[in-house]
C-alpha cells in the first residue's frame, strides 16, 4: 500500500498522475470524429465493452447523473451512433445499443490511437518496453476500480 507520507511513494503517485494525464490529452487528439465529446466517446466505449445497457446503467458506469446520460444518449442517437429499443423485461425502460456506424468509428479510433502509441513505444529501449508491457494490466485494473 503506498504511503503518501513517504517521499518515494508520493513521488511515484505524482509521476503516475502527471504521466497518465499528459498521455490521455495526447491520445484525445487522435480521435476520428472531433464532433464527439470525450464523454460521448466513453459511452460508446462502454457499450462496446458491455453490450446493451439502460441509460441508468450507463449513467452509473460513466459516473454521471441520469438526466445527463439521457441527453448524451439522445445526442448519440441523433448522430446515428446508438439506437434505443424497448427493454426485453420492463417495457417502461429502453436499452441502448451501439450501431454498426459506431462500431466502425470506434475501430478506426482504436487503430489510430494504437498506431500513435506504437510510434511512441518505438522510442523505448527493450527493458523499458518490457516494464511497460508488465504494467499494462495493472493500469487497466486501476482504470476500472
Amino acid at each position: 500500500m503506498p504511503d503518501l507520507n513517504h517521499g518515494d511513494d508520493e513521488a511515484a503517485v505524482n509521476a503516475l498522475r502527471s504521466a497518465v494525464m499528459r498521455l490521455s490529452r495526447r491520445l484525445k487528439h487522435q480521435r476520428v470524429d472531433e464532433s464527439l465529446s470525450p464523454t460521448e466517446m466513453s459511452v460508446l466505449g462502454t457499450l462496446a465493452r458491455c453490450g446493451t445497457a439502460t441509460p441508468g446503467e450507463l449513467a452509473r458506469k460513466e459516473h454521471v447523473q441520469p438526466p445527463s446520460m439521457t441527453r448524451i444518449v439522445a445526442l448519440l442517437e441523433s448522430k446515428g451512433l446508438v439506437k434505443l429499443e424497448p427493454h426485453p423485461e420492463d417495457r417502461r425502460q429502453k436499452v441502448v445499443t451501439q450501431t454498426e456506424r459506431a462500431e466502425a468509428m470506434l475501430e478506426e479510433s482504436r487503430r489510430r490511437r494504437n498506431a500513435f502509441l506504437a510510434s511512441l513505444v518505438e522510442g523505448l529501449g527493450e527493458d523499458e518496453w518490457e516494464k511497460l508491457r508488465a504494467a499494462a494490466p495493472v493500469l487497466e485494473k486501476l482504470a476500472h476500480l
